[in-house]
């Protein structure tokens, strides 16, 4: 089976966006703010999202299940206070549930949390557990940033995080560190706030001890964890200069990388330093970059290919990357996948 760790509903149908734009609007003038009973998206609006996009490419290109969840740069938590981004969450992570119930073979719900700037992550916790609970989520996406590029909250490893760090451990749910869209004009969105995120949650949990507290707490770093892999020895070093273990032993038994770098050198790269236990596959794929490569004429996206031609990796190992490695890390997903027989 291969499992693509990171993908987003991005093709959702125009009315989500179009009950969004109501939805901001609302925050001004609160005459005209939308009610979560106003989006009526039907069934065969959801196939027809996902059938002509998601689906169509993840049989060209031969993948077989996709961890689903809202789309990131459309959480943007720091517009409207907590209770916009309660019902936008709650509309967001119901249509990735209904997606997963529509196409049960090929999808599993992700969920996204309603956080808001400086409010205490404990208000997540009621919507977390009903994914869990009644959505069947397997994971969450957690966003260190919910100021949009202005970086107020704490750094992952403080406590302000911990609630949600106790519900992770209770439910066995890894944690997606994924950033939103920037209202910080410094930082394009995908290109480079993204990857800044991904670079600087790395380097918030090297400086911390994080994992002493929560040792079976996993984190999944996207984007092929940013910066992370290219200036390793730099990591390595400030390590030691902080007095911390070896990366080996202070990180990567919790912190894990995705495949989404969308070149040969770079997938090269990410599995040169990191350990193959380390890498899950994914491709983000309808996401921030869409175009065909000329240099290869595939698509960026289509990072099964990478793995298919690169010469560093094993058939085994590249099963770990494409199965074995996901099904460790999200560990409901593996029990759902055993109990269907898979």
């Amino acid at each position: 089976m291969i499992i693509d760790c990171h993908g987003h509903y991005t093709t959702a149908p125009k009315a989500l966006e179009d009950w969004r734009n109501r939805q901001i609007a609302g925050i001004k003038d609160p005459a005209v703010m939308p009610r979560a009973a106003d989006l009526n998206i039907s069934d065969d609006e959801l196939r027809e999202s996902i059938t002509s996009n998601q689906l169509r490419l993840m049989k060209e290109r031969g993948s077989d299940l996709t961890l689903f969840s809202p789309r990131a740069s459309f959480m943007a938590h720091h517009i409207g206070d907590l209770a916009v981004s309660s019902t936008w969450a709650a509309i967001c992570n119901e249509l990735c549930y209904r997606v997963s119930t529509l196409f049960p073979d090929h999808f599993v719900p992700v969920a996204m949390l309603p956080q808001s700037p400086g409010v205490d992550p404990r208000t997540c916790i009621a919507e977390l557990e009903k994914c869990v609970q009644q959505y069947g989520a397997v994971g969450i996406n957690l966003n260190p940033d919910p100021s949009g590029g202005h970086w107020k909250e704490p750094p992952l490893t403080d406590r302000h995080w911990y609630p949600i760090y106790e519900k992770m451990v209770e439910y066995d749910l890894p944690a997606m560190i994924h950033v939103s869209t920037s209202c910080n004009a410094c930082f394009h969105t995908t290109g480079a706030h993204y990857l800044n995120a991904d670079t600087t949650a790395f380097m918030q949990c090297v400086q911390g001890d994080l994992f002493k507290d929560f040792p079976t707490l996993k984190f999944l770093i996207p984007h092929g964890g940013g910066a992370v892999p290219y200036p390793w020895g730099r990591f390595r070093g400030l390590a030691q200069e902080l007095k911390k273990p070896l990366l080996t032993e202070h990180v990567l038994n919790n912190i894990f990388f995705d495949t989404c770098v969308y070149h040969q050198p770079g997938i090269d790269l990410l599995n040169t330093v990191i350990p193959v236990k380390n890498v899950l596959f994914a491709s983000e794929m309808i996401g921030a970059v869409r175009g065909i490569d000329p240099e290869t004429g595939h698509y960026y996206d289509d990072t099964k290919r990478y793995i298919e031609a690169s010469t560093r990796l094993s058939a085994a190992d590249k099963q770990l990357i494409y199965e074995g490695n996901t099904r460790r890390v999200f560990g409901r997903l593996d029990v759902r996948l055993k109990a269907r027989g898979g």
